[in-house]
């Protein structure tokens, strides 16, 4: 369930900074966030 939440809210990010969405309010460091949040299983795996 988790997992499904993880991938729910980063695929929204995604969808938000390639429409422009978070340029617009300041918010491109959730793009980082969401990196950073991805790496130790990008390491793990």
């Amino acid at each position: 369930m988790l997992f499904a939440l993880f991938y729910i809210v980063a695929i929204s990010i995604l969808v938000m900074h390639f429409t422009g969405y978070l340029a617009r309010h300041n918010l491109e460091w959730l793009v980082l966030v969401l990196a950073v949040a991805v790496f130790p299983a990008v390491i793990y795996l």
